[in-house]
């Protein structure tokens, strides 16, 4: 384990407490990514990464690749465990398309951020109404972590969980007014049973 994930890891615990489980994956060329369970008051779990940020992630345009600078991020899953969903089962079911996610800068040069669409290529589980993801705005439920520099801080991004239909008026209209969307319905993005928000 490297000084920065024990970093990040020292970060998780203090702002979410003790993981109730962890598992890893190890994709070919790729560092382990694991995937730590948290579980908070009430019917509340949370899925984070930890590993993605280990590396800052580049601009795949970039002639060479700098080992210290560029952003850094972990994901954060939450969701409720009340109806059948991820938490309801076993964490496996979750993690290796959590770890896909967290690899995806190394595998493919991608640079996660706010706004951003991820597309699983399937369901977020077996099951689930949701194909892709988008990248929340981090500073809520763990603060970002400092890091020695030039290095930039550790952010920890919110995944919201999209229908197909949210993802595709999202590419045309925007992530804001995607959100403002779900504002507006009072969508509970933590329901790993909702339906689909009003696009018309």
């Amino acid at each position: 384990m490297s000084d920065v994930t024990q970093l990040v890891e020292a970060r998780l615990i203090t702002a979410l407490g003790e993981p109730d489980a962890r598992a890893a994956v190890t994709f070919v060329g790729t560092d382990r990514i694991e995937v730590l369970r948290f579980r908070a008051d009430g019917n509340v779990v949370r899925y984070v990464t930890l590993g993605m940020s280990d590396h800052p992630m580049t601009d795949p345009t970039a002639a060479v690749a700098d080992q210290l600078r560029g952003p850094r991020a972990e994901l954060v899953l939450t969701m409720r465990s009340g109806a059948p969903g991820p938490a309801s089962a076993v964490l496996d079911e979750v993690l290796r398309p959590l770890a896909v996610l967290a690899a995806s800068p190394q595998v493919e040069g991608v640079v996660v951020a706010p706004g951003a669409s991820l597309d699983l290529g399937g369901p977020l589980w077996p099951g689930a109404p949701f194909t892709s993801v988008l990248v929340g705005e981090p500073g809520g439920l763990v603060q970002d972590l400092e890091l020695i520099e030039p290095m930039e801080p550790v952010r920890f991004l919110p995944l919201l969980p999209m229908t197909g239909n949210e993802a595709a008026w999202k590419r045309v209209h925007g992530a804001g007014a995607l959100q403002d969307r779900w504002l507006r319905h009072g969508t509970d993005l933590r329901d790993p049973a909702r339906s689909g928000v009003p696009l018309v």
